[in-house]
């Protein structure tokens, strides 16, 4: 699997928010100083956060980010596909074929590219607070799951 650091960060930086916003603003710089990320890199994330109406800013003395809606509300599914991030599994894009192995596609292309929806299922599974709260994540995405398909958890 591929996430490049844009992804990676962008849930780090909102998961830091989910942890010690408490309502209140958090700044980037003490987000940055937590994750040990560049803030600069970190404005170009939040702007797309913003834009994605994962995160509202303030400006100002105390300013900074919260989150625009609940944690529950948030997926992390939503905060990469927020940042153009791609869960790439297969050396092609999507289903595509060319670039795969000389033009052609490579035995393993349908494992690697199920495996891909999968993983984007999990993470669509998993809402900021069940991180925040350190919920076990698999328990947390059979349970939402079942409850989309209307039936009985694994448990």
């Amino acid at each position: 699997m591929k996430m490049s650091t844009k992804g990676r960060y962008a849930v780090m930086a909102v998961i830091d928010i989910g942890e010690h916003s408490a309502g209140k603003p958090v700044s980037l710089a003490d987000i940055a100083a937590r994750q040990d990320i560049s803030q600069e890199y970190l404005e170009q994330l939040f702007g797309k956060l913003r834009r994605a109406g994962i995160v509202t800013s303030s400006r100002g003395p105390g300013g900074g980010y919260v989150l625009s809606r609940p944690a529950e509300d948030i997926t992390m599914a939503d905060v990469i596909q927020a940042v153009d991030e791609e869960l790439k599994v297969t050396r092609c894009s999507g289903d595509a074929v060319i670039g795969c192995v000389r033009g052609e596609r490579c035995d393993a292309h349908d494992l690697w590219s199920s495996m891909g929806r999968q993983m984007m299922h999990f993470l669509e599974s998993i809402s900021l607070d069940d991180v925040v709260a350190k919920r076990n994540l698999a328990l947390a995405a059979s349970i939402k799951q079942a409850k989309d398909r209307h039936i009985r958890p694994l448990a």
